[in-house]
């Protein structure tokens, strides 16, 4: 490397600056709505930092390297951030801002004499760490941005859904059995439920995908009274489908909201997926140490290779694509077992059906 190089480009930066904001113009459609490319941008930082790394003047000591690699960093990170506020700009628009610099850097410097093979290498290996800070911060950036819309949508969706969630109750409370308008209100509350699921699912992936835990309250549970009560509720909703098999005075601490919303979407997706003329089978079970529940379905197996995406956020398998939803239920459901210190499970075969089984230690009062 020589302080030559090194010199020229300080010298030379405004001119590089001048020159990259022309064709970034020219060239990347997104950068016509900003008023200027140079003051909003973090270019400039990385031209006086890349002056640095090209200069000998500098003894490279191992914490000046350090120290110039975070500095690096965080200016590739702050040119990403600004970008990803920028509703027209894309990841190829924020690197093709990257490609068009680095052409205007060897243009001008070589205007005199050719760069020498090592401040070359040291320019393109600069400006390609430069693009991957910069992409990932901008992917980042993107995803927070994403994330706190849907989560300030779906607290707002959540008042109006209520609202109509407890007109619904009260109409369907009023109608009498066989009252044709009772089957719609049925229909209506179901659907009613679906969404107001579906959003609680976006919340709470929300929530774990910022690394926040989900908000579980322990209580006194009877394990056996819950399942029954979402037997009856989803028997009303779904007809006479469900069999209980359980033993009785399986007590112990849990979250029984949470608890419920497991168990009525394992039973709802054995509605959904197994076969429509058997019935599905809930078995509850027992230790002295652990609590058992088998959710049993018949109907053509989930293959191997598609239950190894089961539990895995936003992963649906080919025969759920048709199915209302976020493909979030399975894996909230398994993180909520997993906060009770649990485990789900699938066994899926040929001629057996499939059973989804929870396993939850006992925790004694």
């Amino acid at each position: 490397m020589s302080n030559q190089a090194s010199d020229r480009l300080k010298q030379n930066s405004e001119k590089i600056m001048g020159m990259w904001e022309k064709r970034a113009r020219e060239e990347v459609g997104a950068s016509t709505h900003q008023n200027s490319l140079v003051l909003q941008d973090s270019l400039p930082l990385y031209l006086n930092q890349l002056v640095d790394e090209l200069s000998n003047r500098i003894v490279r000591t191992p914490a000046r390297v350090t120290a110039d690699e975070v500095e690096s960093t965080r200016i590739g990170k702050l040119h990403g951030h600004e970008r990803a506020g920028y509703a027209d700009y894309s990841m190829t628009n924020l690197i093709f801002e990257y490609h068009l610099l680095r052409q205007v850097i060897f243009q001008v410097l070589e205007e005199e004499a050719p760069l020498g093979v090592e401040d070359r290498d040291i320019i393109i290996g600069s400006i390609e760490q430069a693009v991957n800070d910069a992409a990932t911060q901008f992917s980042e950036t993107l995803r927070d941005i994403q994330e706190l819309f849907m989560v300030t949508l779906t607290h707002d969706l959540r008042n109006p859904i209520s609202v109509v969630k407890m007109g619904t109750q009260l109409t369907l409370r009023r109608l009498e059995r066989g009252d044709t308008h009772r089957d719609v209100a049925t229909r209506m509350l179901s659907a009613i439920n679906r969404v107001d699921s579906m959003i609680q699912n976006l919340l709470d992936a929300s929530r774990l995908r910022a690394g926040q835990s989900l908000k579980i309250e322990f209580e006194e549970c009877d394990f056996e009274m819950l399942v029954q009560e979402v037997v009856q509720d989803l028997s009303f909703t779904y007809g006479e489908r469900f069999i209980l098999v359980a033993e009785s005075e399986i007590r112990t601490y849990c979250s029984r909201k949470e608890i419920r919303r497991v168990i009525e979407n394992l039973a709802i997706n054995a509605v959904k997926y197994g076969n429509a003329t058997t019935p599905i089978t809930l078995t509850l079970q027992q230790t002295e140490t652990q609590i058992s529940l088998s959710i049993h379905n018949e109907g053509n197996p989930i293959a191997l290779d598609a239950q190894s995406i089961l539990f895995q956020q936003f992963r649906r398998t080919i025969c759920a694509e048709e199915q209302t939803g976020w493909g979030l239920g399975l894996f909230l459901a398994k993180s909520i077992i997993e906060a009770h210190k649990g485990t789900l499970a699938v066994e899926s075969a040929e001629g057996k059906g499939t059973s989804f089984i929870i396993n939850l230690p006992k925790i004694l009062f």
